[in-house]
This record gives C-alpha cells, sequence and structure tokens, in this order.
C-alpha cells in the first residue's frame, strides 16, 4: 500500500481511557491482550498512551502502538567507555549529559490480515515524525525492546541496536536517532 492509500483509507488516533477494543488479532497474544484489556489502564495510570490505526469505513482496528517515555543513559551501557561511543558522535561536549530523554515504543502491532502492506513502516514514520514535529518536552530518541523476530523490521527502518549487552536475549532494544531526519 502506498502512504495516499494508507491515509485515504485509515486514520490514526488516540486511544480513550473508557473506551474498549473487542476485536483485534496480530498472530500475538501478548500484543492482542494488551489492546483487547490492559491498554486503558495503562492511560489511566499515565504509564502509556495507546494509538490505533483504525479503517475509516469499518472502524476495525488495523494496527496499534503504545507509547511511553524512556531514557538512553549511562546505566544502559556495561562499560561507561561504550556509553561514550554511543554519545560522542552525537553531541558536543558542552550537551554530553548522564542520559538523553527517548520516547519507547511499548507496544507495537498490525493485524495480522495486513501485514506486508508497508502499514508497520508507515506508522515508524508517523511515530517519527510525531516526535520530531511536536517535540512538547524534548525527546531526541526513540527506542523499543523489540522481539528478536521483528529485528530486521525495525533495522530496514533505520533503528540501530543500542548495545550488545543483550544479544543473547528474547528482546533486543534497538533505537532511532531523530536528529538523523533533521540532516
Amino acid at each position: 500500500m502506498t502512504n495516499a492509500e494508507i491515509e485515504s483509507s485509515y486514520i490514526i488516533r488516540k486511544l480513550n481511557e473508557d473506551e474498549t477494543i473487542s476485536e483485534f488479532d496480530c498472530g500475538d497474544e501478548d500484543l492482542n491482550d494488551f489492546i483487547l484489556n490492559d491498554a486503558p489502564f495503562y492511560l489511566d495510570a499515565l504509564l502509556a498512551v495507546t494509538y490505533i490505526l483504525e479503517d475509516r469505513n469499518t472502524n476495525d482496528v488495523a494496527a496499534y502502538f503504545s507509547l511511553a517515555n524512556d531514557r538512553i543513559g549511562l546505566a544502559d551501557f556495561t562499560e561507561s567507555r561504550d556509553y561514550n561511543r554511543f554519545r560522542r558522535p552525537k553531541f558536543i561536549n558542552s550537551k554530553r549529559l548522564k542520559s538523553y530523554p527517548a520516547a519507547k515504543i511499548c507496544r507495537f502491532a498490525i493485524s495480522e490480515s495486513l501485514r506486508g502492506q508497508t502499514i508497520g513502516t508507515y506508522l515508524l514514520n508517523f511515530i517519527k515524525t510525531f516526535f520530531l514535529i511536536n517535540n512538547k518536552t524534548g525527546c531526541r530518541f526513540i527506542t523499543v525492546d523489540a522481539y528478536r523476530e521483528a529485528i530486521p523490521f525495525y533495522q530496514r527502518n533505520d533503528f540501530s541496536f543500542l548495545n550488545d549487552d543483550d544479544r543473547d536475549k528474547g528482546t533486543r532494544v534497538l533505537f532511532f536517532d531523530l536528529n538523523d531526519l533533521r540532516s
């Protein structure tokens, strides 16, 4: 699907606190359970905000993503020299801090029936632009704890591994530098 086709067929909107989604299947029970049961509670507790991609005609949920605040900091690296390697090319000396603001993609799911139609890339680009244009509190990076099978998708969308400390785990932390969009 092209961006124009997605925009003419779907709308992105914030999930309301009192709203429940009755049907969604991305093929992953944990991700399904979140949108069907937990998303309003995360919003009410001020932990995460969920957005849905909704079909303009049927109001069916085609995809969703959930966002929260995060940071990338010294504590994310086993060695301080690794953190210095991460931040040195990105920041001038006077802006080298112990942590930098980020937004985290907590959950990200596409309906099983719509996979492979570029909706995921469209949504990631939306998120990147959302934080670059509507950067209300200062946000330099977007992070995600990606399932192993989703890592190639994030890499195709210009996310990089934060470090190698989690290479043997079930999920890997990846990041995107919003400043790359400004170049």
